[in-house]
């Protein structure tokens, strides 16, 4: 079995293939997360994107998921409040997490920035396993989306 940055690297490579010359973001986000959730398996794989004040769901691979998040609000509204990735080995123990699903049970949160530096988006990704997520995904996952909005 391939390890974890073998796939990563590979899936990197193959993400800036997918995503050269294609300037629409809805169309790149929506790739990006089938790519991931592909390479993976994870439980959930998508994005939110800040909209009026707010993250308001984009385009994701998995179950129904919540639709708008406030700023400090749960993982993904906490890794928008800190500007930082979150790894959460256990989000029952996550003080706030907001439980979109109870499989879910691991969660890395991993924000994206704008040309300008604005916090624009975040990518999410659910696991139905515990501490799923490590210093290795947040690595590659932040390298994945560093050029995403830009």
């Amino acid at each position: 079995m391939e390890n974890k940055e073998a796939k990563y690297n590979l899936l990197l490579k193959q993400v800036k293939a997918t995503l050269e010359g294609e300037s629409d973001i809805i169309a790149n986000m929506a790739n990006l997360a089938a790519m991931i959730h592909q390479t993976f398996g994870f439980w959930w794989t998508g994005f939110y994107i800040v909209r009026d004040g707010m993250l308001v769901l984009g385009p994701f691979q998995g179950p129904v998921a919540c639709t708008r998040i406030a700023k400090g609000r749960g993982v993904c509204g906490t890794a928008w409040a800190k500007d930082s990735t979150i790894v959460v080995p256990d989000v029952e123990e996550f003080p706030g997490h907001i439980a979109c699903s109870s499989f879910s049970r691991s969660e890395i949160v991993v924000p994206i920035h704008d040309a300008e530096g604005n916090f624009v988006a975040e990518l999410d990704i659910d696991s139905e396993k515990l501490a799923t997520f490590d210093d290795t995904d947040a690595l590659w996952l932040e390298r994945i989306v560093a050029d995403l909005w830009k």
